[in-house]
């Protein structure tokens, strides 16, 4: 790895983010999250997002990615969950503590890990409900839009819940695409998809960032597939970032090999006893 590319990691304090001299769409700073008034999930978790990016935030199952995803999106309080210190900046307003609707007119829209379709409503009626906050006269315009991306879902004219697994996900995708908003948190969009399947929903999320210029926050496990798209990583691991920077950086380090990427070169380990901590350790 070059020395310009190990200055792009930070592993000192895991936050330090994208540098730009443009303030960036998100920024997370330093929050700690707590669901049941005792139970201390993120702890001190920092991150940005610039405008018009794409920005993967990767780590176990566990780590706190979906948790970090719904402190954005204002999730939180249906799980007796809340942000107890820092602050979510969006777009220059702080949004923390905000309703979800409220933060979803403000322009950010949530594709849940799992889909989240509404099974016994069609694809176009999913795809219309995406729409649900506007009042403008192009939702028609827009569909159309949607439609030339997921053209699969104009032939299914039957119930959401009998699609495949990957046409759920392009259907949850859509959907979110149809509030026009300015950032999309997209959690596991991977998650139970085939490779072949994986490799087009990245390819279609990176269209989309391409064609729209809508910015993507990507939480994801699979992080050889996540740094295909995006131009920045952070790695969580307990609660917190561990390490961050760009995704050429991340894949061409050595750890993140090791434990995210299948291997240190031509050798594959298995990391089943190994505990978390140590690799923390490591990075930091």
């Amino acid at each position: 790895m070059s020395r310009q590319d190990e200055a792009a990691i930070d592993t000192g304090h895991g936050g330090g983010g994208p540098g730009s001299a443009e303030a960036p769409l998100l920024a997370v700073r330093n929050i700690e999250v707590v669901y049941d008034e005792v139970i201390l999930v993120l702890r001190g978790l920092s991150l940005q997002v610039p405008r018009g990016a794409v920005v993967a935030l990767l780590g176990a199952n566990g780590a706190g990615k979906s948790t970090t995803l719904k402190a954005i999106s204002g999730l939180l309080k249906t799980e007796n969950g809340s942000v107890t210190r820092g602050e979510i900046v969006f777009d220059g307003a702080r949004i923390d503590g905000t309703d979800p609707e409220r933060i979803v007119r403000r322009g950010i829209s949530q594709v849940m890990e799992g889909r989240k379709i509404i099974a016994d409503m069609t694809p176009l009626e999913n795809l219309r409900l995406g729409a649900y906050i506007r009042r403008d006269g192009e939702v028609q315009d827009d569909l159309e839009r949607v439609l030339t991306y997921f053209p699969r879902l104009k032939e299914r004219t039957g119930l959401a819940g009998y699609l495949s697994g990957g046409e759920q996900q392009m259907l949850a995708i859509g959907r979110a695409l149809m509030a026009r908003p300015e950032l999309i948190l997209m959690d596991e969009p991977s998650m139970g998809l085939s490779p072949l399947l994986v490799q087009e929903v990245f390819g279609i999320v990176r269209q989309i960032n391409r064609d729209l210029g809508v910015t993507i926050l990507l939480v994801e496990q699979n992080a050889r597939a996540a740094l295909s798209v995006a131009s920045f990583g952070y790695i969580m691991e307990q609660g917190k970032v561990v390490l961050d920077g760009t995704a050429d950086a991340l894949r061409d380090n050595e750890d993140v090999k090791e434990f995210y990427l299948g291997g240190s070169g031509d050798q594959r380990k298995s990391f089943k006893n190994l505990k978390s901590f140590r690799r923390r350790k490591r990075w930091l």
